[in-house]
């Protein structure tokens, strides 16, 4: 399950390479600003994060494969579809609604969702592997579509994006099943006592927006919302969509630039698989700390080193920020669970969407940056200065309104059984119908 997972984000990972090498071609061809790409591509961020929470109630309610096949789909069509282009606003269209829809369905809430139901123990390196799967369609498909794009035309580029989200469609459907005890299996780490969940009612949106509602009420969320939106801007918005254009603009080729983003891939897999195992041993808050401080500092010297060729102090900063890319995930996934109970996958979903709208805010700020003063710098140090913000929200994290700070082996009641928030989820008694794994314990704790 989780190595089908691992393929389906990297299926789905693949457009999520192209915008940055496509920009200059579409330009060249079209003559369309940077503004206006960027536009297209802050919308379909601003979807690929709003949707997530969504995505995760429907999982819940009609299954992963359904949800993930779908998605896949929708990816394929943005792509596939994009090569008919003449005008701007079909570029909104394809590249902004239909894939952001698209990948929105997927993204790291269906890394949660599958972590959360199949593994019991290992949660933070299972997460850290599974969001590894984006950052390896990049590497993947990143040098494959920078090279078409320069020498068989970005159309050919689009057109592999749709063929590997489409290829990855029938496995998902064969393989992907929604819980354990579908193949007679208990969850990875669970004991004898493990007993199956209740399944979920409500409708998506209902579930969604409870969960929404539940999370808003703790201090907790909003710091953990705000800190990844930030990470969402300084990797997504500003390095994932501009740096192939700001290297270009110091005279480096666009193939080039391409294979230093996706060496950043390369190093983001053992950064993140890394980031998983600390999170299973070590404080989350702290592990997002150290995280954001590295990447602030990095941001702070990239005016200096982009130039027309590859140099030692480039090759530094790519291996630095690639282990440092999406580290914050595991442990901002791992709190989420921790802090919200059985909430928790639908509020990393709206944690997640956050991420996407700072990304979104920066894509098309940089975009609006460089058509205004003719450079990047200010925008790479505006994200060093955000970077800053983050780390002190992390670092103020607490648990819930007593202000206890979070314990690996144990989380925060999730709302009473009488489901005060709205959401639609069911839930046993704590004392009768025993075994489910998040079942109020005496003490009013949830076991992890």
């Amino acid at each position: 399950m989780a190595a089908v997972t691992f393929l389906a984000l990297i299926g789905a990972a693949g457009f999520r390479a192209a915008p940055g090498a496509l920009m200059v071609p579409l330009n060249d061809e079209f003559g369309w600003s940077t503004s206006v790409m960027s536009l297209a591509v802050s919308i379909n961020l601003v979807l690929y994060g709003l949707t997530a929470p969504f995505a995760a109630a429907l999982m819940d309610r009609f299954g992963v494969r359904q949800v993930v096949a779908a998605a896949l789909s929708l990816v394929a069509l943005g792509a596939g579809g994009s090569v008919f282009m003449t005008a701007s606003w079909q570029l909104l269209l394809f590249w902004g609604l239909l894939i952001g829809l698209g990948t929105g369905a997927m993204a790291l809430v269906l890394a949660a969702t599958v972590t959360n139901r199949w593994f019991h123990t290992r949660r933070g390196l299972v997460m850290g592997v599974l969001t590894a799967g984006s950052a390896t369609g990049q590497l993947v498909f990143l040098p494959v579509v920078a090279h078409l794009a320069e020498n068989a035309g970005w159309r050919s580029a689009s057109l592999v994006v749709a063929g590997a989200a489409l290829l990855v469609v029938p496995v998902v459907w064969l393989v992907m099943r929604d819980h354990p005890e579908e193949r007679g299996v208990r969850p990875y780490g669970a004991d004898e006592t493990y007993a199956p969940p209740l399944p979920a009612s409500g409708g998506a949106t209902r579930r969604a927006l409870g969960g929404l509602a539940f999370a808003v009420r703790h201090r907790s969320f909003w710091g953990l919302a705000v800190a990844f939106a930030i990470c969402g801007a300084t990797t997504n918005g500003l390095i994932g969509i501009h740096f192939i254009p700001s290297a270009h603009d110091h005279g480096m080729s666009t193939t080039t630039a391409a294979g230093l983003l996706a060496a950043v891939g390369v190093f983001d897999i053992a950064g993140t698989v890394a980031s998983g195992w600390l999170t299973d041993k070590y404080d989350p808050r702290k592990l997002l700390v150290g995280y954001y401080v590295f990447r602030g500092a990095g941001l702070v010297s990239l005016p200096w080193l982009l130039s027309d060729s590859v140099h030692p102090g480039m090759v530094v900063f790519i291996v630095l920020y690639g282990l440092d890319w999406v580290a914050t995930v595991p442990p901002t996934a791992v709190l989420c669970r921790r802090l919200f109970g059985d909430h928790g996958t639908i509020v990393f979903g709206w944690v997640f969407a956050s991420h996407q709208l700072g990304a979104a805010a920066a894509a098309l700020g940089a975009g609006l940056i460089r058509d205004v003063f003719g450079t990047y710098t200010y925008a790479w140090w505006g994200g060093a200065a955000l970077c800053a913000v983050a780390a002190a929200l992390s670092l103020g994290v607490r648990s819930g309104p007593d202000g206890q700070s979070p314990h690996r082996d144990a989380v925060p009641v999730a709302p009473p059984r009488d489901d005060p928030t709205g959401d639609g989820v069911p839930r046993r008694s704590a004392r009768g119908g025993g075994g489910r794994a998040g079942n109020v314990e005496e003490g009013g704790r949830v076991p992890e």
